[in-house]
């Protein structure tokens, strides 16, 4: 897909990922949505900024609606990025912390797609891109619940796609391993490093998924670094 004049809405739009995906998009020309907590201050006469909780239906809802109405009610790529984790055993866990995830990762990834699925079935075309993680496909010690939301992603992305193939939209989940970015602030055991994947090549991945031809379709990317702590000596 040629990228130029395309309306994209990413969610998770202040840092990381999603915020390198802004960047890039707009390089290729594209309108951009951008949907978040914290407005990352971006002048530029193609971006849009829609402050957005997307644990909130109703918040996810409103935003949707401004951007189709400024987009004359186009949606060619959805990018959901935004979501947290919280490290720690099982038992220790708070009840706001489950939910937080559940509602950021699961419940955030079902409001955007349940608004952009209509508009791209309609329009016979669109790509929704995933974010989940590694933890979507293995389960690791003091990550459990996160694990649980990711996983929920990747079925989420699978029933998806082949939900959508005959509407000629793409559904494409990507499980990146460690990314350089602030996801860890919640843990005190790690610190984000320059081994870990970075968030511009992550999307820069991305990018160059939503050009494929219209009949090539990645329906998974996995990433990970090559050496996650460094060369051995």
């Amino acid at each position: 897909m040629d990228l130029t004049g395309k309306y994209v809405v990413i969610t998770g739009v202040s840092r990381g990922i999603g915020n390198a995906l802004v960047h890039q998009f707009l390089a290729k020309g594209c309108i951009v949505g951008g949907m978040g907590l914290t407005d990352p201050k971006l002048d530029h006469p193609n971006f849009y900024f829609y402050e957005t909780d997307i644990r909130k239906s109703e918040n996810v809802q409103r935003s949707f609606r401004s951007f189709l109405t400024m987009s004359a009610n186009r949606i060619d790529v959805l990018v959901n990025n935004a979501g947290l984790g919280y490290f720690g055993k099982v038992e220790d866990y708070s009840d706001e912390q489950i939910a937080q995830m559940f509602e950021a990762n699961v419940y955030g990834t079902l409001y955007t797609c349940r608004e952009a699925v209509p508009v791209m079935k309609t329009q016979q075309g669109g790509h929704i891109v995933n974010i989940a993680s590694t933890a979507a496909l293995e389960g690791y010690p003091e990550v459990s619940v996160y694990c649980a939301t990711k996983h929920a992603v990747k079925a989420i992305s699978e029933s998806m796609y082949k939900e959508l193939r005959d509407f000629a939209v793409k559904v494409t989940c990507v499980y990146p391993g460690s990314v350089k970015t602030d996801f860890f602030r919640n843990v005190d055991s790690i610190e984000p490093h320059d081994y870990m994947l970075m968030p511009e090549d992550v999307a820069t991945m991305i990018i160059q998924a939503t050009e494929m031809p219209a009949n090539f379709h990645q329906v998974n990317l996995e990433v990970r670094p090559l050496q996650p702590k460094g060369p051995k000596k």
